[in-house]
């Protein structure tokens, strides 16, 4: 037996011809059914990335806007301090006695829990 491209060519137009007759022997998927997977892939995207980042933006958001005065923090580059006066974008932190600096507002990653000892008025 010959196997030529012509041959094998002519064969799948044969074998076409019939379905191509004949339009309910193909069937074929709705023109919606496409979409379905991106959405699928939109869906994941805003449940797996956008959604927890906004909300722990939020969650940041609400941290800096309730600073306070004597409130122990730890910032992004690791400084540990205590607050002593807060502005619009700033705020400036106590890091050891007589030393403050200013920093941003968003530097600030999370409030420190106040422990016995340093909690004011209070004695064991």
């Amino acid at each position: 037996m010959n196997f030529s491209p012509a041959l094998l060519l002519a064969q799948a137009a044969t074998a076409a011809a019939p379905a191509a007759a004949d339009p309910a022997a193909a069937q074929q998927a709705p023109g919606w059914a496409s979409f379905v997977p991106l959405v699928a892939i939109m869906a994941a995207f805003y449940f797996l990335l956008i959604r927890p980042q906004m909300k722990a933006r939020k969650e940041q958001d609400k941290l800096v806007n309730a600073l306070k005065s004597g409130d122990d923090i730890v910032t992004t580059s690791g400084i540990l301090g205590t607050v002593t006066n807060v502005k619009d974008k700033t705020v400036t932190v106590r890091i050891a006695e007589g030393v403050k600096i200013e920093i941003l507002k968003s530097a600030v990653t999370s409030v420190a829990k106040p422990t016995v000892e340093s909690a004011p008025g209070k004695t064991l």
